[in-house]
């Protein structure tokens, strides 16, 4: 009598590297955000429109300290983009993700919580990267001529704002009910436009709101880029406010994010 041969186990494929992982969500979350009409609205097109409208806009009267209409506003509009992406597109984004269950599911996968994390901040970067491009050209193209010493500090600067808005985003999004994010978000990215400091410098703002915009993480980064596009080096306050911000929304973010 013959054994019966028994079926030999099934090969299961081993998960991805963790650096694949992280890249493949990278390359999801940078998508996502570029194929979403709305968010394609915000992150890109509304900063362009700000950009061309003031620098056209000749009936409105802009205090630019001696430089042309394009050299002053093109770094404060950068740095409203990189919040537009970082902060207002994150924070929803990921608030309805959670709400939806699919933070909960992908961070029970193999690329893990800090993988997702990491997929959604270099994802960020990624769209900023594409902002400061266009936004740039467009710049370039009204003939802008921004200080060529101040090209890379402007570029660190855009990376530790990018770092203090998503901390923003993500300890809104883990902490709120996604429809009390979209219409936060929202209102926060419209007060600090207007008054926090970013296209316009918190100097020129009315009374106690100039004083309180130097503190806020949207008038230490509109105070970087100005100082580092028009006069080649970053305010050290600047960055020192930065640095604040972005550890204390990080550490706010790391203890308090709900993943459902």
């Amino acid at each position: 009598m013959t054994a019966t041969p028994r079926p030999a186990p099934a090969v299961h494929a081993g998960a991805a590297p963790a650096r694949r992982r992280v890249l493949a969500q990278t390359a999801f979350e940078t998508r996502a955000i570029l194929r979403n009409g709305e968010q394609l609205l915000v992150t890109i097109v509304v900063p362009v429109m700000v950009l061309v409208g003031l620098t056209r806009a000749t009936f409105v009267s802009i205090d630019t300290g001696g430089a042309t209409r394009i050299d002053f506003l093109a770094p404060g509009v950068l740095a409203l983009a990189v919040m537009t992406s970082s902060f207002t597109s994150q924070a929803i984004a990921s608030a309805f993700d959670r709400r939806n269950g699919v933070l909960r599911l992908l961070s029970t996968t193999p690329l893990g919580r800090g993988g997702l994390l990491a997929g959604k901040v270099l994802g960020v970067l990624t769209v900023g990267a594409v902002q400061v491009v266009v936004i740039s050209a467009v710049a370039l193209a009204l003939g802008w001529q921004p200080d060529p010493a101040g090209i890379l500090p402007a570029v660190l600067a855009l990376v530790l704002g990018t770092a203090a808005f998503t901390s923003l985003a993500l300890l809104v999004a883990g902490t709120m009910r996604a429809e009390a994010v979209l219409a936060l978000a929202n209102l926060v990215l419209l007060v600090l436009a207007l008054a926090g400091g970013v296209v316009f410098p918190p100097e020129q703002l009315p009374g106690p709101l100039r004083h309180v915009a130097l503190l806020l993480p949207s008038g230490a980064l509109g105070e970087a880029m100005r100082g580092a596009l028009l006069h080649g080096q970053v305010p050290a306050w600047s960055v020192v406010v930065l640095l604040g911000w972005t550890a204390a929304l990080g550490w706010g973010a790391g203890r308090l994010f709900r993943w459902h």
